[in-house]
């Protein structure tokens, strides 16, 4: 059942919310030895909520738009009185005194939260390989990855353990795995939904937003997640618009764009890299959309080619600066050192993996006296580029449609070796995310090898309404067939 079927049933008394909680503990505990999806499992606190939901229904109290929904939630997300790494060594054992307000928010809607999930150290990564605590595999497949860094949120609702997770997008992290596992992922135009305790990658890019089942389920959780929060200073002072109200509008009228420079043909001036069986989705995704009602064309965006450089300049400059907290004094690992250098030295070379490392050392560089200009300065202005020019492109359609990954899952270890290699997976993401406009990856299809493969769909400032009209329309024909 879906998340909005589960908590109907309970708000009803049809279901009982701990035995939705049991079944799901169970397909964890069922698929996790081979999977790798979570840090921590919560069977005890899982149980003891959903007893709480029921005895509230029993009461005949209000419980919320999510009673008794099994949520998983990516281990950077705070937990009060719960262990939260980041999938790192230098924060094992943190155990955090408040919850972040997304947590808040989901539980207050009556979400019953049964674990937390495994990722890329610090988010960083696009397989979630790069856990200190082992690589997650893809349910389709497990010699494959589930895409990253919200590997693990993605993997447990691609395996049907639970209908809803709560993922964070930097450069693609919810959108990029969502599409190799198969299953809808969102991200809110930022400041649609509170930062506050999310551990910090890099401030100005990350978001939280769902992975789901279905578009439904994803437009009730933004619903949940979403509006201001007066914690998180970046936070858009107005509430999440309607977005369950609206998936029935169709796309009638609809003005839509395919972007040129990731479709695919490079004669054309498209990126490298993006795969013939992803590309033949897009195109038949164009094609659903058109015979919906919709206006498809192609469009050009020609600053979107440079969004994977600049993003590799602004994303590990950010990280540079906000993983400096971690010295081993105030909290987290700490190593023996002689005196405080090398105490501290010795703790961030002991708790960080090789791509934390990696991207820090990246960061610094590009803040350094004498190349800020000649490179962090220079990506911010094309970031401003990008911005103009999609805000230009909006005057003229309604939403964007693009790929959501160049390939299918790829297999386990074929590009840990390459960062350039793996960097190439967050392409076609990596615009939203400097834009801070919303976009989504919606299944549509399977690739050559079987393997699924999303589209993804891209909407202006708070165009989440619209975006999800059109989700809901390819969600509907590729359960059709027509993604065949």
């Amino acid at each position: 059942m879906t998340a909005v079927e589960l908590a109907a049933a309970v708000r009803s008394g049809e279901r009982s919310a701990l035995d939705i909680a049991n079944e799901a503990l169970a397909a964890i505990e069922a698929r996790e030895p081979e999977l790798n999806a979570y840090n921590v499992v919560l069977a005890d606190q899982a149980r003891a909520a959903a007893a709480a939901v029921d005895q509230k229904v029993a009461a005949g109290e209000t419980v919320g738009p999510l009673a008794g929904v099994p949520v998983a939630l990516k281990d950077n997300m705070c937990t009060n009185g719960v262990a939260t790494t980041c999938s790192s060594k230098i924060l094992e054992g943190w155990i955090p005194p408040y919850d972040a307000t997304v947590v808040t928010r989901m539980v207050d809607a009556g979400a019953v939260v049964v674990g937390k999930t495994n990722l890329d150290e610090f988010a960083m990564g696009s397989s979630t390989e790069n856990s200190a605590f082992g690589a997650t595999r893809n349910p389709h497949d497990i010699t494959k990855v589930p895409g990253g860094s919200s590997g693990g949120s993605a993997a447990t609702v691609g395996a049907g353990a639970v209908p809803l997770s709560l993922g964070s997008d930097t450069g693609g992290s919810i959108r990029q795995p969502a599409s190799l596992c198969g299953v809808v992922g969102v991200k809110p135009t930022y400041g649609a939904v509170s930062r506050y305790g999310l551990i910090a990658f890099a401030s100005s890019l990350d978001q939280i937003g769902p992975f789901t089942s279905t578009v439904a389920d994803a437009a009730l959780a933004l619903e949940v997640i979403g509006g201001h929060d007066p914690l998180d200073s970046t936070s858009i002072p107005q509430p999440m618009a309607d977005l369950t109200g609206v998936l029935d509008r169709g796309v009638d009228g609809l003005r839509i764009g395919i972007i040129t420079e990731l479709s695919g043909d490079e004669a054309a001036g498209s990126v490298a890299g993006i795969a013939a069986d992803v590309v033949a989705q897009v195109t038949k995704a164009a094609q659903v959309l058109e015979t919906a009602g919709a206006k498809v064309s192609t469009t050009s965006i020609p600053s979107s080619v440079h969004g994977l450089p600049a993003y590799y300049l602004i994303a590990p400059a950010e990280a540079s600066s906000n993983l400096a907290r971690y010295d081993g004094v105030r909290y987290g690992h700490r190593a023996d050192g002689a005196n405080a250098l090398a105490m501290n030295a010795a703790s961030r070379t002991a708790g960080f993996g090789e791509e934390v490392k990696r991207r820090i050392m990246l960061g610094t560089y590009a803040l350094s006296s004498g190349y800020y200009d000649a490179y962090y300065g220079q990506a911010q202005k094309v970031r401003t580029l990008m911005i103009n020019e999609f805000n230009e492109r909006y005057q003229d359609f309604d939403l964007l449609l693009s790929p959501t990954s160049p390939t299918t899952a790829f297999e386990l270890d074929a590009k840990t070796a390459d960062p350039m290699t793996m960097y190439v997976n967050d392409v076609c993401t990596i615009p939203s995310n400097l834009t801070g406009q919303p976009a989504m990856s919606v299944p549509f299809g399977v690739g050559d090898d079987g393997m699924p493969i999303g589209v993804q769909l891209l909407a202006p400032m708070l165009g989440e309404p619209t975006m999800m009209q059109a989700a809901a329309v390819l969600e509907s024909a590729a359960r059709a067939g027509e993604a065949k």
